[in-house]
């Protein structure tokens, strides 16, 4: 009876991804879209992150408490750019992803152009949807959060972080769409750089913004589907062709 109980779970899961993809590819009809179904991570806690603490205490105009080991820090060591947890961990830039896929389990996408489907859009903020997309020989970071900015009156958040520095991040252009019931919303920018705050970027409202009344306008039974398309720039096509 367990053995037939396990087995009957794991066909009702099968069926559930399969439908949540129909959904997807329902909403965005344009051929050979690769979609990918991110469930939620929900925290009863947010924990603020060290670069928030530490942007704080700079606007406070009180700097951060002094470790003994920060006296040899390494300026190329990156933190954990993973928003969902105060995590620890630092290393150099070409090994976030592997942190990211081992540590935390995000999943990583390849193409030009993906359907990022968020589920149970329902679940009260703070909540993150986070997925890698392989794209152009880089790796982006796509970060759906729900917060808060003011409170009683959650939002949500898009945006796309390089995990590069700056500079590369300037040579590329990312489209954020939404598209249902003959409506259409684009976002388009540079994407920023994961050596910047993910924090700072959602603050700053640098991003796809969406307030309740226009996320439901978009989502599908609680799911809402996001096309992600990513070009290089103009200017770096030009530098290239000279």
């Amino acid at each position: 009876m367990l053995f037939f109980t396990q087995c009957f779970g794991a066909v009702l899961d099968l069926i559930h991804l399969r439908f949540q993809h129909y959904k997807a590819k329902r909403v965005f009809s344009a051929a050979g879209q690769l979609v990918c179904v991110v469930n939620p991570t929900h925290s009863l806690k947010y924990a603020p992150t060290r670069c928030a603490a530490a942007q704080t205490s700079t606007e406070q105009g009180v700097l951060p408490p002094c470790r003994h080991h920060e006296a040899v820090h390494d300026p190329q060591l990156v933190p954990c750019t993973c928003p969902l947890f105060s995590c620890p961990w630092e290393g150099h830039l070409e090994v976030v992803v592997s942190h990211l896929r081992q540590t935390h389990r995000i999943n990583i996408l390849q193409g030009a152009e993906i359907v990022f489907l968020a589920t149970d859009m329902h679940l009260p903020a703070p909540t993150d949807w986070i997925i890698m997309h392989s794209c152009l020989g880089h790796q982006f970071l796509l970060v759906l959060r729900k917060q808060e900015k003011y409170e009683g009156h959650p939002q949500f958040f898009a945006t796309m972080m390089l995990i590069g520095t700056p500079t590369q991040a300037d040579n590329f252009t990312y489209r954020l769409e939404l598209n249902r019931n003959q409506r259409r919303l684009k976002w388009e920018a540079t994407p920023r750089s994961v050596l910047e705050c993910v924090d700072s970027v959602i603050s700053d409202g640098d991003c796809l913004v969406l307030n309740t009344s226009l996320a439901q306008l978009f989502s599908d039974n609680g799911s809402l589907a996001i096309g992600i398309a990513i070009t290089t720039s103009k200017v770096h096509n030009a530098e290239d062709e000279m």
